[in-house]
């Protein structure tokens, strides 16, 4: 008789403090929705994990650059390898459907970089990089680029760049004759705003970009194009409730793992909100915006029965843990909050039974 599937979170954290390792290693509870630690794996400042399309290999930011693990049957990490980017260290990863590349996003740099990914999954050389240039506002934050997130996209012709710095996501051809990255396109975006992450439906009919300053959420249509792809903005939404007043910041945004909903944390409101999509047209709508008893949610992880969501606390070093209540639009804490220092980012895997 075969056994339920087993599901593991990886979480990375910041480690130059000596706090913490770097990753944090735990089983996944689904029925209760909680994390329990099983242990830490070493990596310096681990800052962004995914795993692979295939959920074998789980990749990691790291001072060196990029690290890829093997996930083992048990849900344990063994080392693979790792490689340099040749630039200052990354803040976002992502892959491509068939594990061909990986992306890295640099904030400190404004360098968009793709490596090789290797047959057994460990990282190979890098292929192409692509520095960005220009000066924009003023703002603190905003007066030199900071490429924030770096996608293939879904008809695979395409890489798309959201820079944070120059207000603007970047869209470059990429395909395996050139393998170079070679700008056709831009998106617009409003002066400070900071598009700061994207991600597409899987069906890849509509784009869903999150503006960090702004705190809203675009939807756009995506349709392939000839010579650059074509996207048409159809809504914009806040992530913030209707009645918040504190100045925050959009940190994350995660689809359920049936795309019928969408999850985004806001920073200084301490909040995450829900809305519903609509699968034909794309559109969202809000169901609820709650707080998420700590502080500074750099991630949400949506639990595998989409009944839970964790959220990655940063700065009150936690994660607490929610069963969300779809039809009367609440998050409702469902077990004790977890000590995990200096958390960023979270990926949950399923591993062998």
């Amino acid at each position: 008789m075969t056994g339920k599937a087993r599901y593991m979170a990886y979480v990375g954290s910041y480690s130059y403090t000596g706090r913490a390792k770097g990753i944090t290693v735990y089983d996944v509870d689904v029925e209760r929705g909680v994390f329990v630690e099983r242990c830490e794996v070493e990596v310096d400042n681990s800052s962004y994990v995914i795993p692979s399309s295939d959920g074998r290999t789980l990749y990691s930011i790291a001072d060196e650059g990029v690290v890829a693990f093997r996930i083992l049957s048990n849900g344990s990490l063994s080392r693979l390898n790792s490689a340099k980017i040749r630039g200052m260290r990354g803040c976002h990863l992502s892959t491509d459907k068939k594990d061909k590349y990986i992306f890295v996003s640099g904030y400190h740099d404004g360098k968009a970089t793709i490596l090789r990914l290797r047959r057994d999954g460990g990282v190979g050389e890098i292929v192409d990089g692509i520095f960005h240039k220009g000066i924009t506002s003023v703002v603190e934050r905003n007066f030199r680029p900071h490429v924030t997130c770096t996608r293939r996209t879904p008809d695979e012709k395409y890489v798309m760049v959201a820079d944070a710095g120059l207000d603007q996501v970047k869209i470059y051809r990429f395909n395996e004759k050139e393998k170079r990255l070679i700008q056709v396109d831009s998106i617009p975006c409003e002066l400070e705003s900071g598009p700061r992450q994207f991600r597409f439906s899987a069906d890849g009919r509509f784009m869903y970009l999150m503006y960090q300053q702004k705190s809203i959420i675009d939807v756009f249509t995506y349709e392939t194009g000839e010579r650059a792809p074509v996207v048409e903005k159809i809504q914009t939404i806040s992530t913030l409730g209707a009645n918040s007043k504190k100045i925050a910041a959009a940190c994350a945004m995660r689809f359920s793992n049936d795309e019928r909903y969408l999850f985004c944390s806001n920073a200084g409101d301490e909040t995450v909100s829900v809305y519903s999509r609509d699968p034909e047209t794309g559109l969202l709508a809000q169901i609820c915006c709650l707080p998420i008893s700590g502080e500074y949610p750099k991630d949400i992880a949506v639990f595998p029965d989409d009944q839970h969501i964790a959220s990655i606390n940063h700065e009150s070093d936690s994660i607490t843990f929610f069963k969300v209540d779809y039809e009367k639009g609440l998050l409702v804490m469902c077990a004790k909050e977890i000590h995990c220092n200096e958390p960023n980012c979270c990926a949950i895997v399923k591993v062998s039974p």
